[in-house]
């Protein structure tokens, strides 16, 4: 039994590791990009087979596309969609993921939600700290 186990996990990590696109931005590019940017709120709604509805409602940016660099340097432009997520490293290692479409900045530091289902803010994360800011899509 735990063969099995093991055996499907393994599958299903190399599945979820193969399936998204990474790419990275610095922080300069990100402040440029969100420099006209606006705050929103966003309506999620989730509907979960056979009969279930689950509204969502959280604040994000209203940013639809943005300019990032695949692992080659080579510059792309991708639609930010409400399941891009994003992965900010500290200087210290710390690495802190959550949704794109929630991601604000506010004053020197950068703030965002965990879920669509209602607002799970992360820690304040301020831009001196950031080593590496990676999105998957």
């Amino acid at each position: 039994m735990s063969k099995l186990f093991i055996s499907i996990s393994l599958v299903l990590v190399w599945l979820s590791l193969t399936g998204c696109a990474t790419y990275h931005l610095s922080t300069q590019s990100l402040l440029e990009q969100f420099a006209n940017t606006q705050k929103e709120k966003k309506l999620l709604i989730f509907i979960a087979p056979p009969f279930f509805v689950y509204p969502g409602v959280v604040e994000g940016n209203n940013l639809r596309t943005i300019t990032v660099l695949d692992k080659n340097e080579h510059e792309h432009t991708i639609p930010l969609t409400r399941s891009t997520g994003v992965r900010i490293t500290k200087k210290d290692g710390k690495k802190t993921t959550f949704y794109f479409n929630t991601l604000l900045l506010k004053d020197s530091t950068i703030t965002g939600s965990k879920t669509h289902f209602f607002t799970a803010r992360i820690r304040p994360i301020y831009f001196a700290d950031i080593a590496k800011i990676q999105l998957q899509k």
